[in-house]
């Protein structure tokens, strides 16, 4: 038997995790991770997967995958534009367009530099200042992490 918890009124923590539950359930999600003001909130349900198997296995040959690991000090450089969501990357506005930066360009603060698709929403990254790219981390349509690092500026 659970023992019903009645919080305080005034913890709005419990709000946003209650809105974070609420969109694991409206969306069919397993888990969601926010991060706000430096408060890190993971909100995740227990799945329990009962899997028979009655057919052979068959095994498909699947494309190759290039990865290429992020060196330390390069994605840890204080010039570093980090992933602020999941999503897809995006480095031009359309398929066949330029990109809107490449390696040894010089951005403005405020330009864009992709856009990561999230939830069919396009969210132009920004460069957080002025300067030159140095490193592109991220191919175009390909999948990245919240904290991922994305591009590095000096």
């Amino acid at each position: 038997m659970a023992a019903k918890i009645t919080p305080p009124a005034d913890e709005p923590e419990l709000d946003i995790i209650r809105s974070l539950a609420r969109i694991l359930d409206e969306i069919g999600l397993s888990e969601i991770e926010m991060e706000r003001k430096g408060v890190k909130l993971r909100v995740a349900r227990n799945m329990t997967v009962a899997a028979a198997v009655h057919a052979p296995i068959v095994h498909h040959a699947a494309p190759a995958v290039a990865v290429v690991p992020v060196k330390a000090a390069e994605s840890d450089h204080p010039g570093t534009v980090k992933s602020p969501m999941v999503g897809t990357v995006y480095m031009s506005s359309a398929p066949g367009t330029a990109p809107f930066v490449a390696i040894g360009a010089e951005v403005a603060a405020g330009q864009t530099l992709l856009i990561i698709e999230a939830m069919k929403t396009m969210n132009q990254i920004p460069s957080p200042r002025a300067g030159r790219v140095t490193h592109i981390f991220v191919d175009s349509g390909h999948p990245v992490e919240y904290g991922e690092p994305l591009v590095v500026i000096e």
